[in-house]
C-alpha cells in the first residue's frame, strides 16, 4: 500500500503521508503510474521527506520540482530528509544576507 507521495518526477524525495518506521516499506508510484518500494533507513513522521535515492553532501533537495535545500550531510536512500541533514533555501538566503565582505 502506497504511504509516500511522488510530486514530481524530478523530485529526490518522496513526502510520508502516514508515519513510517525504520526498516519499513516506504511506497509510492510516479506520474506514469509505475510503483516503486524502498526501505526507510529512519523513522519519519507524517509529512516529512524520505530520500528516494543517495543524495551527496552539498547537493540539491528537490521537492515539487524545485530546488528547496541543499544538504549538509551524505544521504542515504531510505533516510528521513530534515533540518539535521540539510538546509532550507531560506537559511541559505539568511546567510547570503549576513554576509556582506
Amino acid at each position: 500500500m502506497r504511504n509516500a507521495v511522488l510530486i514530481d518526477d524530478a523530485d529526490n524525495v518522496v513526502v510520508a503521508i502516514e508515519p513510517i518506521s525504520a526498516g519499513s516499506p516506504v511506497a509510492y508510484v510516479n506520474r506514469k503510474g509505475e510503483s516503486f518500494e524502498l526501505v526507510a533507513a529512519d523513522d519519519v513522521p507524517l509529512y516529512h521527506k524520505v530520500a528516494r535515492r543517495p543524495i551527496a553532501k552539498g547537493e540539491a533537495v528537490v521537492k515539487y520540482g524545485e530546488y528547496i535545500g541543499l544538504t549538509t550531510q551524505d544521504i542515504v536512500s531510505g533516510a528521513h530528509v530534515h533540518t539535521h541533514n540539510c538546509m532550507s533555501t531560506d537559511g541559505l538566503r539568511a546567510a547570503e544576507e549576513v554576509d556582506h565582505d
